[in-house]
């Protein structure tokens, strides 16, 4: 199981060449607060001087600090790059360059930090990765991050607590990550900040690992038994209290290792009954036992996680396309697939189908018979016409001479009225299935032809090529169905056969009513003559126009004032609207609203089903018919080869990122396929 820690490095190792963090990989995330022994215990862990030190937030940045075991001799069998010493350090950022000194280590640390985080103590969550190898280490991946701060000082954000915290949280929250919380030993273990922060990520404790520092520094007469045995605060996963290098002893260049022996006698003294569970060297061996089971029990997890993300990146490569070696082929492919795929939206055929809402030949469907159907069908026959409009057009069709019979003059005239209503909808109704053809273009390229986003000029080009074939289109279709409106204006055709059933049927309506009002009337008026003495008794008794007129005159002769003179005021008094209108004229109107209502129900039918048939020849169908050889006459051309597929700016480089996350996935699924080839999973 100790090969399992160098297989994670391996897998940290392979993520990092891409820069990612997409996978969660196990880890120990060092948390507390400021001047709490942070840096100490790592420097301890790792035998050698190689952090910042100083007042203040020191740490600004995450340091993710690779420990790896080496043998004592393979510095010396391997000496490129001018490797002479048994421990050395590599940082990410400066690719193969090799650090023997440790102290150059500790000063690009420094310098690093400030280029990223600035100078005025401010901080970040851009990692510095650096590698340790040494024979002196156990293998170990650990993060230090930034000490928890309440108040900011000096030129500090204002924020500065909350910055830290949100960064600590983003960490320790990765369920892979083993929290290792750090809490001095001259505080009250009650009020650990480090603790308290780790037990809103673990509740249960299963991945906190509690470490006590700076034992030798409790006040006289205390001592840190309790702590460390648990009865104070808890720990699943144990408390194990260290000694660190104090100030002066830093100053004086005190060693690690010197520290490490001093800190074994202390605890033989102070603590001899726990000496063996205590330490800086039981607390490398702690954490490396711990990591190596925490690897263990999260492989399986980690294994499904980069075979569902290389699936994702395998299909991520794919649409962004090869790079393009025949361009004239590759333009006509990309012209054909697009016509292809604007046509088969139109059919229905598409590959990809719109569950969101209606999209293409189904929507255009839905516009013809449930947008245009029932806005015809809402168009009222006798809207607009008054029962005094159609008396008016009766009237004004027979002139001077009053008339025995309704004028068909006036029906024609208000039929045509009527049926001239119907061309607003119907140029609506294609002027929707335009904007359909339109969305579809948007629908294509978004869904169908994902290629195209590839090269944003021919994509473009596409877009203006259809949209400028639809807009020649338009005023065709337009055209073709105002002449289907003005093809019913030009001749009303009263031999319709339906028409013809109406007329017949109104007839003996009309019949039937004459024929009633001759049986009631009284017996001494002769039958024949009945029909003009009543309808013309009616007139007169109503004040239509002739009644007017007759007592018009009879008025100028009777008076003094001038006949011509009276006759014009009679003639300048308006027919009053709310009049109530004889039983002839009462029954004319009818005539004529029954002929309006049936002529114009012929028509309707006949508009809602010849305009989604022009509709469909003049646009949809000559659209797709010669959409393929449009795009190709205008765009399948030598010169414009190169302008039109050049790529946009930031494909490239997408391509290349999501090649070099694949081949690191592909690479980590290869080394954990190793584990379980070597038994060690």
């Amino acid at each position: 199981m100790e090969a399992l820690i160098p297989v994670i490095n391996k897998l940290q190792d392979v993520f990092n060449t891409v820069g990612a963090d997409i996978i969660q990989l196990p880890q120990i995330a060092v948390v507390g607060t400021q001047s709490s022994g942070k840096s100490s215990v790592l420097e301890s862990l790792v035998g050698r001087d190689l952090l910042p030190r100083g007042t203040g937030v020191v740490t600004r940045r995450p340091l993710i600090l690779q420990l790896v075991h080496v043998d004592p001799g393979d510095a010396r069998k391997n000496e490129d790059g001018g490797r002479d010493a048994e421990e050395w350090g590599k940082f990410l950022h400066t690719k193969n360059k090799i650090y023997t000194d440790f102290d150059e280590i500790r000063q690009e640390i420094e310098q690093e930090t400030e280029r990223v985080s600035g100078n005025n103590k401010g901080i970040s969550d851009d990692p510095i990765h650096l590698k340790i190898f040494s024979p002196h280490v156990v293998n170990l991946t650990l993060v230090d991050l930034p000490g928890i701060t309440k108040v900011p000082v000096g030129d500090q954000p204002k924020d500065i607590e909350i910055q830290i915290r949100d960064l600590i949280l983003k960490h320790i929250s990765n369920p892979n990550c083993i929290i290792l919380a750090v809490t001095a030993a001259n505080t009250d273990m009650a009020t650990s900040e480090a603790l308290k922060v780790a037990r809103e990520v673990d509740p249960d404790g299963r991945r906190t690992l509690a470490v006590v520092t700076k034992l030798d520094l409790m006040d006289a007469g205390t001592d840190a038994m309790d702590v460390l045995m648990g009865r104070v605060i808890p720990v699943k996963l144990g408390i194990i209290g260290v000694v660190n290098r104090s100030q002066l002893d830093i100053n004086n260049k005190k060693s690690v290792a010197d520290a490490i022996r001093d800190e074994y006698a202390f605890l033989q003294k102070k603590y001899p009954s726990l000496a063996n569970r205590n330490g800086t060297k039981y607390l490398a061996r702690t954490l490396n036992r711990l990591l190596m089971h925490h690897i263990r029990d999260c492989l399986p997890e980690l294994k499904t996680r980069i075979n569902v993300l290389a699936a994702q990146y395998q299909s991520l490569l794919s649409s962004y396309g090869e790079p393009v070696e025949d361009q004239s082929a590759t333009l006509l492919q990309l012209i054909t697939k697009f016509a292809t795929e604007y046509c088969n939206t139109i059919e229905g055929t598409a590959k990809y189908i719109e569950t969101a809402e209606l999209c293409g030949g189904a929507r255009i469907c839905y516009i013809f018979h449930e947008t245009f159907g029932r806005t015809l069908e809402s168009v009222d026959p006798l809207g607009g016409l008054s029962t005094i409009d159609i008396l008016t057009a009766i009237r004004n069709a027979t002139g001077p001479r009053p008339s025995l019979f309704v004028p068909e003059v006036s029906f024609e005239l208000l039929v045509k009225k009527q049926v001239k209503r119907l061309e607003e909808p119907s140029l609506r109704c294609v002027e929707l299935v335009h904007e359909e053809m339109q969305r579809i273009i948007q629908h294509c390229s978004n869904y169908s032809t994902q290629e195209l986003q590839r090269f944003p000029k021919l994509h473009e080009a596409i877009v203006e090529v259809v949209t400028s074939l639809l807009r020649k289109r338009l005023p065709i279709t337009n055209e073709m169905v105002h002449n289907l409106v003005a093809i019913e204006l030009a001749y009303i055709n009263t031999k319709h056969p339906d028409f013809a059933d109406a007329c017949g049927v109104m007839n003996n309506n009309i019949e039937e009513q004459r024929r009633n009002r001759m049986r009631e009337l009284p017996a001494a008026v002769p039958r024949d003559k009945a029909p003009a003495g009543g309808s013309q008794g009616e007139q007169d008794s109503t004040g239509n126009w002739r009644g007017m007129l007759k007592k018009g005159e009879d008025a100028s002769g009777s008076g003094h004032e001038s006949p011509l003179k009276g006759a014009v005021n009679l003639l300048d008094v308006p027919v009053p609207v709310a009049r109530k209108l004889s039983s002839r004229e009462q029954r004319d109107c009818e005539v004529i609203e029954r002929l309006i209502k049936s002529y114009f129900l012929i028509v309707r039918k006949n508009i809602q089903d010849s305009v989604p048939k022009a509709v469909m020849h003049f646009l949809v169908n000559h659209v797709k018919d010669s959409l393929q050889s449009e795009l190709v006459g205008q765009l399948y051309k030598s010169g414009l080869l190169n302008d039109l597929l050049t790529e946009s700016e930031d494909m490239a480089q997408r391509r290349k990122e999501a090649a070099d996350m694949l081949q690191a996935l592909q690479r980590a699924s290869q080394v954990i396929a190793e584990i379980r080839e070597t038994h060690l999973w």
